[in-house]
């Protein structure tokens, strides 16, 4: 791997990070970006230069054929000052599990994770200090070879870019009304369903504009086969809760293995609680919450962290929680976490690097 090379702009304007800030629309000044090349033998050129537009050959196979994987995580700045990343290296390890499945070369996970650091330094300044705020991490993998052939790539472009955010929901941290659907599937297995590639997001759009449209955050999936058990919510993995047990669907191929899922457990584990990765039908959440056996519903990720349910809905079958507050067990798990990211509780699990 060639050396890290900075090309970077010094600006005497005073950065500015938006008082309401819009998740994903905001972008800082500098990105990391390096090339795989393979008639060089790899990845070169690794390079944090100032952000600006990629020039693509419209033949680029990533436009037709969709050969692209991504990564969201966040850095932090915590009560003392110090900015951190949560468990970053996870992240890209699942990224090199995306680029396995998706016949993309693989990165070094300690030379990314060390430039990763380097360019969140740099844009320090922009992390944001307001409460419920962070700097939201993208790398992206695509092929940019100028084909039009079904085949994978020799050619790709890795970048990193980084943007403040404020809470993933408008409404904060709220319960959210979740619609299932049977009509849409996300995944079968065999297929790329743990892997966060574009085409998976791409075929949610549909399912979810319209869930919308009916006043819904967001669509849970049944899986393809059956149309019988859960999966996962297109930006989040489900919990839930019953009187005796917490479960969360087991990672079977046809869901993304969340890195907050992944923290969830060992922290539930840790708290005593039984906790079992398994198959979960919905009719079974919908006869214990008929028995009054179903304690509460949320869901995991990077962007909301926590999310707890308001509302299930499944055709004419409406499960309805609290639209006020939070459940108790996914308000305790949002505390514990953000707590670690913010540095109000203590790292117990090494989970956080440092960069300054």
């Amino acid at each position: 791997m060639d050396e890290l090379i900075y090309k970077l702009e010094s600006s005497h304007e005073e950065i500015k990070i938006p008082e309401n800030l819009v998740f994903g629309r905001t972008f800082t000044t500098h990105v990391f970006e390096m090339d795989y090349i393979a008639d060089e033998g790899g990845w070169k050129n690794p390079t944090i230069k100032k952000f600006s537009d990629v020039n693509l050959s419209p033949a680029a196979l990533v436009f037709h054929y969709g050969q692209a994987i991504f990564e969201g995580l966040k850095a932090y700045k915590q009560e003392n000052g110090s900015i951190v990343m949560f468990r970053p290296e996870k992240n890209l390890e699942r990224l090199n599990n995306s680029a396995r499945k998706m016949c993309i070369p693989e990165i070094d996970i300690d030379f990314v994770l060390n430039a990763m650091t380097e360019l969140v330094k740099i844009e320090k300044d922009w992390v944001p200090s307001k409460p419920g705020h962070s700097l939201y991490i993208r790398p992206v993998v695509f092929a940019t070879d100028p084909f039009l052939g079904v085949k994978p790539g020799d050619n790709y472009k890795f970048i990193i870019i980084l943007s403040p955010v404020g809470p993933y929901y408008a409404e904060g941290f709220k319960p959210v009304p979740i619609m299932v659907t049977d009509k849409f599937v996300r995944a079968v297995r065999g297929g790329v369903g743990d892997c966060k590639t574009a085409g998976n997001y791409a075929a949610s759009l549909l399912a979810q504009k319209e869930a919308k449209k009916l006043g819904f955050t967001q669509v849970l999936y049944l899986d393809a086969l059956e149309q019988k058990y859960i999966e996962e919510v297109g930006t989040m993995n489900m919990f839930v809760q019953f009187k005796d047990e917490v479960a969360t669907p087991k990672l079977s191929g046809t869901i993304l293995p969340g890195i907050t899922r992944m923290s969830v457990l060992e922290i539930l584990k840790e708290w005593g609680y039984n906790v079992n990765e398994r198959d979960i039908a919905l009719h079974e959440i919908i006869d214990s919450y008929n028995k009054g056996n179903l304690v509460e519903l949320f869901g995991t990720g990077t962007a909301a962290v926590i999310s707890s349910i308001s509302k299930l809905k499944y055709n004419d079958v409406e499960l309805q929680f609290s639209n006020e507050h939070a459940g108790e067990l996914g308000t305790k798990l949002y505390d514990e976490l953000t707590g670690i990211q913010y540095g109000r509780i203590e790292d117990r699990h090494n989970w956080l690097t440092k960069v300054i």
